[in-house]
């Protein structure tokens, strides 16, 4: 059963690359106390998720900043050596938190899985996006298809804050 509004995030790792080196993220001490604008993208430098997810949020990251949001992540089934490399590439810096999710563990713990292995990339995570508030959602927005980009936008997450 996929999460919902209301319910708990799932205790999983992350993993970040960061100047320390490769590094563990728990998401219960990532959520903790914080309002949170969370994407997941099937793959990072795939089309759809470069040419307009990221771009959104970043172009969005001011204005969701203003109504309460204190981080933005993205979250992908990629390594954390290929998020850096992607967020280097789309210039997100330090205003989107590019989360791996290497072995699908938090796709699966959400159950916001998606079947792309005829596209030989495997399980991924679906597209969406949520807003977390100290570890809980209070929206969640699925894609119905994936390659498409519609309630999972920055533009639409700032109608619901």
């Amino acid at each position: 059963m996929a999460i919902s509004a209301g319910d708990k995030m799932p205790s999983v790792d992350f993993k970040m690359l960061t100047a320390d080196g490769l590094t563990d993220v728990a998401s219960d001490d990532y959520f903790a106390g914080k309002k949170t604008a969370l994407f997941a993208v099937p793959g990072a430098f795939t089309p759809t998720c470069s040419a307009k997810h990221v771009p959104s949020y970043l172009a969005q990251a001011d204005a969701l900043k203003a109504k309460g949001v204190d981080q933005i992540a993205c979250v992908s089934v990629n390594d954390a050596f290929v998020m850096k490399a992607w967020g280097a590439d789309t210039g997100s810096g330090d205003t989107i938190d590019m989360l791996a999710d290497g072995n699908g563990e938090f796709a699966r713990a959400t159950g916001l899985t998606l079947d792309a292995r005829g596209f030989g990339l495997g399980e991924r995570t679906t597209r969406f996006s949520m807003i977390v508030d100290d570890g809980t959602v209070t929206a969640l927005n699925v894609e119905e298809n994936p390659t498409e980009m519609i309630v999972s936008s920055a533009e639409h997450m700032l109608t619901q804050l």
